[in-house]
């Protein structure tokens, strides 16, 4: 009974998860409590300290190391406890030894919770309510694209390896649509390297996957420029516009200026809306360099999880952060899928697979690994440890 309770706060959560707010943070919460008494109770908390608990625990850790020492002051206390969140999640989820059952209800929760947000989505989208798609509770639409781009490994991954193909082939291409629909590139770009790799993956164990990930990712892209979808127009007219970057170069001189100034820690999290004009021409005056208002843009965020990262976490938050990313790359490839591997277990290898892909190339222009997305992509990554371990 502690174990279905567990498992059921666990499903719930990730039902909640894109939809609404408070019920995804009450069943956070309560699933965290669960398998702590669980835990306790059984006097097993998944095997001894290892590698990955130190380094999640240094990337929870820097967040406050950072807000002591933050250059600005704000959000520099409050902003880590997303590190806690996330990262505390991702401590948990590892060391869970779920069935494959349990897993598939988890997977299925994630899959069938998306498509209901999109629904709700398309249904503000068409009514006039809302101007861009969105997932109610992933908010943005940037946001919003980053999560669907990691929901369509899964939901390919569940193509290739798991059951009821022709279920998992039509969420596949609604979720892959509607990345499309986003109109966000770095998304959409991320979707497409996804497809391939994923497809890839599976090579060991047969050859179509990539064949059909591959001729599926041409005919997206051909069907985007042919039917003049959104994301081709919103390319070109800012090509045309010459600014091809949104306004982004901006944005990250300024990043980068108050990384130039707190080089080690940072203005502290969620503090880069701090970094105004003014304080970045003062910052060059004193280090004797001109300073050129038109080549400076202040902004809530980086719209970069690099530039982000350097200016508010300085580098001991990026080295923490890096570290994270670097290991997840490493345990990828080193346990890529086998021939002889369970079905599951090369599900979890494409959805962990999946979350990194997204996470570093929409990284690059956007920023990933925070909130909602954040939570999918370290909550597919531990189930994916946690099964290697059970392996």
């Amino acid at each position: 009974m502690n174990r279905k309770l567990e498992l059921a706060l666990l499903v719930a959560f990730c039902t909640f998860l894109p939809l609404y707010e408070a019920p995804k943070t009450i069943f956070w919460l309560a699933w965290l409590l669960a398998w702590g008494i669980n835990r306790a109770r059984e006097r097993d908390f998944g095997g001894p300290w290892d590698l990955w608990d130190t380094l999640v625990v240094a990337w929870i850790g820097s967040g406050f190391a950072v807000a002591a020492f933050a250059g600005l002051h704000g959000a520099e206390w409050r902003a880590p406890l997303d590190l806690v969140r996330y990262g505390g999640l991702l401590l948990a989820v590892r060391r869970t030894r779920y069935s494959a059952t349990e897993l598939r209800w988890v997977l299925g929760a994630l899959v069938a919770s998306t498509l209901v947000g999109l629904a709700m989505g398309y249904r503000a989208l068409w009514g006039g309510a809302a101007e861009q798609l969105q997932l109610n509770s992933v908010g943005h639409v940037n946001h919003t694209a980053i999560y669907l781009a990691i929901m369509l490994g899964v939901c390919v991954s569940w193509l290739f390896a798991g059951p009821q193909r022709a279920l998992a082939a039509a969420a596949s291409l609604v979720v892959l649509v509607s990345v499309f629909v986003t109109a966000s590139r770095s998304a959409v770009l991320a979707a497409l390297v996804v497809l391939p790799i994923l497809g890839a993956g599976w090579w060991p164990r047969s050859r179509m996957p990539l064949k059909v990930a591959s001729v599926v990712a041409l005919l997206a892209v051909a069907g985007a420029v042919g039917g003049g979808a959104e994301v081709i127009k919103k390319h070109i007219a800012d090509v045309e516009a010459h600014n091809m970057l949104s306004f982004r170069d901006g944005i990250w001189r300024t990043g980068l200026a108050a990384f130039e100034r707190f080089p080690l820690f940072g203005v502290g999290m969620d503090n880069y809306s701090r970094i105004t004009p003014a304080e970045v021409k003062a910052w060059r005056q004193q280090a004797g360099e001109d300073f050129d208002p038109r080549l400076y843009r202040q902004s809530a965020h980086g719209h970069s999880l690099v530039f982000t990262t350097l200016a508010e976490r300085g580098l001991v938050g990026a080295a923490a952060l890096a570290a994270v990313l670097l290991a997840w790359l490493v345990f990828l490839v080193r346990r890529r899928p086998r021939a002889g591997d369970a079905d599951e277990l090369m599900v979890l290898w494409g959805a962990a697979a999946a979350a990194w892909l997204v996470t570093v190339i929409v990284g690059l222009v956007n920023t990933t690994l925070h909130h909602e997305h954040a939570l999918l992509a370290v909550l597919l990554l531990g189930l994916w440890l946690s099964r290697l371990k059970a392996a």
